[in-house]
């Protein structure tokens, strides 16, 4: 089983996260690939909600691919390209994140590998046998 750490002398995480996450000897690794907002039919969404919906999707997929879950994934590393996106960024993955609370990473950049994509996700997941 994962464990998270948020020990004493830290400051408590400011959100959806956990400042560490051990994951025990012979533990399963997946590694996900940035997701962005596309839909399987190629289309994008044209806002961040949706489009970070369509990116969890995505990544529940890819999870479920190798036997995992939410669950197991123990980091997340996110990029917004502008700050406005925040509120709605972050609704939309708590919803998809519900109890999980990964080592995470949220960064504000000038832009994604195409101007319509305004988030993208990767994450780290650990299953143990």
């Amino acid at each position: 089983m994962n464990r998270a750490f948020n020990p004493p002398g830290v400051a408590a995480p400011a959100g959806a996260y956990s400042h560490g996450v051990e994951v025990p000897a012979g533990a399963r690794l997946l590694f996900v690939a940035g997701q962005v907002g596309t839909n399987p039919d190629g289309s994008v969404p044209p806002d961040v909600g949706a489009q970070t919906d369509r990116v969890f999707e995505n990544i529940k997929a890819i999870l479920a691919g190798a036997g995992m879950a939410m669950a197991d994934v123990v980091k997340l590393n996110a990029l917004l390209v502008s700050p406005e996106h925040l509120a709605a960024f972050r609704e939309a993955r708590n919803r998809h994140l519900g109890p999980c609370r990964p080592a995470s990473t949220l960064a504000i950049i000038s832009a994604l590998a195409s101007p319509a994509f305004l988030v993208e996700v990767e994450v780290i997941a650990a299953k143990s046998p």
